[in-house]
């Protein structure tokens, strides 16, 4: 049995996985409580709405500990994705998921313990529950203890996103229990403070943790009603359903409408694409630099799993609107930085895993990439052909000359120190770990794609 670095803190139970099953075992602390879930109807409504990860209960496995009560097979998420990796209308989903999770619950006579956006997935295109342990019973008077949770980790965000940057999701990586709301409330405009749900869920929220922090509880304790739980949890929807992005200039928001393609020339770029990944016939395809996600469409529409990776936080939002429109649920659209990737965090560097300790896919997309690598960034060739070479078995490769409009910008502003980057050293460099299959030359264009085999 080996325990998931992720999963120790709670004491209701823990995941493990054996002979590559991946099993979630429920202590008997929590017998009570998951009972409840599943004779309340709870388990039911929620997985039958798509809203929770169904699960199958099996026998004990004789590696399970003496505080076993019961162990579940949770289905299986394809590709673990986090929230320093979701678009803003991903985040603000994820939200509105554990929001109406926690609405059913209390009809159910149960509470959410926990609202972490790590305890949210994507699988089918949607977001998803992942923690089964984390519903208590509800008592009468009791307040949501997981509404500074949810706070820190959705409403602090989103209320940064919509109000500030679109790219301060990234905040999530440094504090990941959620972005405290000392902070939150010191970044966001003065202006917020005449929004009523940011006035009360974010600045009075903050004040009143400064008030008592450190403080011991004396007295009598807090009650709220359920009638005015249930109206914090239906002001909570609201809010996070007004929030929203502005239009907001970044680098690759539009990349498609200042490309140098002439509709030709992207016509049969695409057919190339196409006809290569019929040939390799993949299950899953990573598109690094996908912007908003149109050769991910392409591996997806041949029954391909994919992630489409960019570092434009619009353009991965524009691709994850498109998905959710489309109901295309073999896309999912991620936020990264390929010279910058997703790292171990977390207690021991294990908590979170980096990219490469995830799932890695059979072949990958570096379509019109390699020339902001090896240009913009200063990577060389023989660098960038073993970071690919670690990551996928095919590779199908754009390169873009020195000729290509696109590459004089990028040498507009700087000095040409890049005596290496022609096609001959670029075959050089990536034939030393990949065995190349074929050159095809894009038309009425310089480009060339390379369909290249891991040696």
């Amino acid at each position: 049995m080996k325990q998931l670095s992720a999963s120790f803190r709670d004491p209701s139970g823990f995941l493990f996985k054996e002979n590559g099953r991946l099993l979630r075992q429920v202590n008997s602390c929590y017998q009570d409580d998951y009972k409840l879930l599943i004779e309340s109807g709870l388990y039911d409504t929620l997985t039958q709405n798509g809203l929770l990860i169904p699960h199958d209960e099996v026998q004990k496995h004789p590696g399970c500990t003496d505080l076993a009560y019961k162990v579940i097979e949770p289905k299986l998420i394809p590709f673990i994705s986090y929230p320093y990796e979701w678009s803003f209308g991903q985040l603000r989903d994820a939200a509105l998921t554990t929001i109406e999770i926690q609405r059913i619950a209390l009809e159910h006579g149960m509470t959410l313990k926990d609202a972490s956006a790590y305890n949210v997935q994507f699988l089918d295109g949607r977001p998803v529950f992942i923690d089964t342990l984390s519903f208590d019973k509800y008592k009468d008077g009791q307040p949501w203890v997981a509404y500074g949770q949810f706070c820190r980790h959705f409403m602090a965000p989103l209320a940064l996103m919509s109000n500030r940057d679109v790219r301060l999701n990234r905040m999530m990586q440094i504090y990941l229990d959620g972005i405290p709301l000392d902070l939150t409330s010191k970044l966001l405009p003065a202006r917020t403070f005449f929004s009523f749900s940011l006035l009360i869920h974010i600045h009075m929220h903050a004040k009143t943790q400064q008030k008592y922090a450190g403080k011991p509880q004396h007295g009598k304790k807090v009650t709220i009603s359920k009638q005015r739980l249930q109206g914090l949890i239906t002001g909570l929807k609201l809010a996070i359903e007004r929030l929203q992005i502005k239009t907001q200039k970044t680098e690759w928001g539009k990349y498609y409408s200042f490309t140098n393609y002439s509709d030709d020339a992207f016509n049969h770029k695409k057919k190339i694409v196409s006809e290569l990944l019929k040939k390799i016939k993949p299950h899953t395809v990573w598109d690094m630099g996908a912007n908003t996600g149109v050769f991910s469409q392409i591996a997806a529409n041949q029954g391909a799993d994919c992630i489409a990776f960019d570092i434009d936080p619009l353009a991965v939002e524009s691709g994850y609107q498109y998905i959710k429109k489309e109901k295309i649920e073999n896309i999912l659209p991620l936020q990264l930085d390929l010279t910058n990737p997703s790292p171990g965090i977390g207690w021991n560097l294990n908590e979170r895993m980096s990219l490469i300790q995830r799932p890695l896919p059979n072949t990958a997309l570096a379509l019109a990439l390699i020339h902001h690598l090896a240009i913009s960034n200063n990577l060389p060739f023989r660098s960038i052909a073993a970071f690919f070479h670690r990551l996928c078995q095919n590779l199908i490769i754009e390169f873009v000359p020195k000729t290509d409009s696109q590459v004089q910008k990028l040498l507009a502003s700087r000095k040409d120190v890049f005596n290496e980057y022609n096609e001959k050293d670029f075959k050089q460099a990536f034939g030393e770990y990949f065995e190349i299959l074929g050159a095809h030359n894009i038309s009425e264009s310089d480009r060339t794609i390379f369909w290249l085999k891991k040696r």
